[in-house]
């Protein structure tokens, strides 16, 4: 992952540099959020490293599948690094530049033409909610909590942060979700739609990647077909790109893949798909 030795990073006085740490093991490409001291909490440092790592991850044709973690078991993301917050938003001009890291990687992650999914375990907090918000899927172990704390720091979400929660959990879960600023648990979670599966605590990461490693087996181009269309149909109507999306559908049927996926059904096999 060379691009992301470009991006200048901030060692603690101890030597510590929390960081994004970028690997590829069998079609997963995962992204880990390395700040254990602080339960993996997002330094303005890590915000600028996230569009490099998804610019890898795209130019890498073995990856079919981008999975989002925190490093060890304390935390997914437990939100933005609050212990910055005097340094880098005290001011107008501070916010403003916050603002712009932020929403420049929450877009990479938006707009990656590859499923995302994010794998949390025991806290998804704050701004861990507004990146696993930004993926696709979302699953956790049974022992993770929820929440967005908002209310008892005094902070303001930006519009599109609401507006991602809005569509996955609806406005009445949102309303409760900012205005209580309590903390949710898993099985609460799923059933207002937050997440898409809860996993066992005990074998988490086994049970994790094989739910990533389903995905990455299926047809790439099929993915990616669905994700356009689904993004359109959550989009206004004047901002939809049915002729793009169109094109993505023939695509599939033009494809190497498709023809693997007949014979592999034929065949009672399982398909060996390419992305071609």
């Amino acid at each position: 992952m060379s691009e992301l030795s470009k991006i200048p990073l901030e060692p603690e006085a101890d030597g510590y540099t929390p960081q994004v740490l970028a690997t590829v093991e069998n079609g997963i490409g995962w992204l880990t959020f390395a700040n254990p001291k602080r339960r993996n909490a997002v330094t303005y440092a890590m915000w600028c490293q996230i569009p490099a790592a998804f610019a890898d991850f795209e130019a890498d044709a073995s990856v079919k599948v981008i999975a989002l973690r925190g490093e060890g078991e304390a935390s997914f993301i437990s939100g933005a690094d609050i212990s910055e917050f005097a340094m880098r938003r005290s001011t107008p001009e501070q916010v403003e530049e916050y603002d712009r890291v932020g929403t420049a990687a929450n877009a990479a992650i938006v707009n990656s033409s590859k499923p995302t999914v994010a794998v949390a375990r025991t806290w998804c907090v704050g701004g861990g909610m507004g990146t696993a918000l930004s993926c696709d899927l979302r699953i956790a172990a049974a022992n993770t909590r929820f929440a967005v704390p908002a209310a008892r720091l005094g902070l303001g979400y930006r519009f599109s942060g609401i507006r991602a929660l809005v569509d996955v959990v609806g406005p009445a879960n949102a309303r409760e979700i900012f205005f209580t600023a309590r903390k949710y648990s898993a099985d609460e979670a799923l059933a207002m739609g937050l997440i898409n599966r809860i996993l066992p605590e005990d074998g988490f990461d086994v049970a994790a990647t094989e739910y990533l490693a389903e995905i990455a087996g299926n047809a790439p181009l099929t993915i990616k077909a669905a994700r356009m269309a689904i993004r359109a149909v959550r989009q206004d109507p004047d901002a939809r790109d049915l002729e793009a999306v169109d094109a993505a559908i023939q695509a599939c049927f033009d494809s190497e893949d498709y023809k693997e996926g007949r014979a592999a059904f034929a065949e009672k096999r399982a398909p060996v798909f390419k992305g071609k």
